[in-house]
């Protein structure tokens, strides 16, 4: 058995476990049945419950899809500072789609673009795969990119 702050207390008869669970107000639940004795905790369980539920929230929260806008007019180092948002996004898991605003005359500059978009694959290879190649949607050019299994397993 074990008590509500972790201590070991041994192997106790039932009555003398349920007796102690009843002088500290507390839940008497068998943790581990398989084994001989079954291994007993003392503890609040709808306290125990209630954290359960609040983990498995956490644990199952979609990853949402972050977006980076560009255009096709953005410098190499303001490339470079959205490289490093994704990255950031990339490493906690969450897809980043990448859009190129494309703006009156600058749809004749469509190459410009696509060497930026390579330029940023290029830099977040290391943290993500293409998931959706670059590619023309009206006055967007649209990119999508999902973290590396690795990477992502490991924050």
């Amino acid at each position: 058995m074990v008590d509500d702050e972790g201590n070991q207390l041994g192997v106790i008869d039932r009555e003398e476990a349920m007796r102690l669970a009843d002088e500290k107000g507390l839940d008497l639940v068998e943790v581990a049945p398989n084994v001989r004795p079954p291994v007993c905790r003392l503890m609040d369980y709808s306290k125990h419950r209630y954290r359960q539920s609040k983990k498995r929230q956490h644990s199952t929260k979609s990853l949402a899809i972050k977006e980076i806008r560009l255009r096709p007019k953005t410098d190499v180092h303001d490339l470079e500072v959205k490289g490093r948002k994704a990255r950031e996004f990339l490493q906690k898991g969450h897809k980043v789609l990448v859009n190129m605003l494309f703006r009156g005359r600058e749809m004749a500059h469509v190459d410009f673009a696509q060497q930026n978009m390579k330029t940023l694959i290029e830099q977040l290879a290391d943290v993500a795969k293409v998931e959706s190649p670059p590619r023309m949607q009206g006055r967007r050019m649209n990119l999508m990119l999902a973290p590396l299994k690795a990477v992502a397993g490991t924050e």
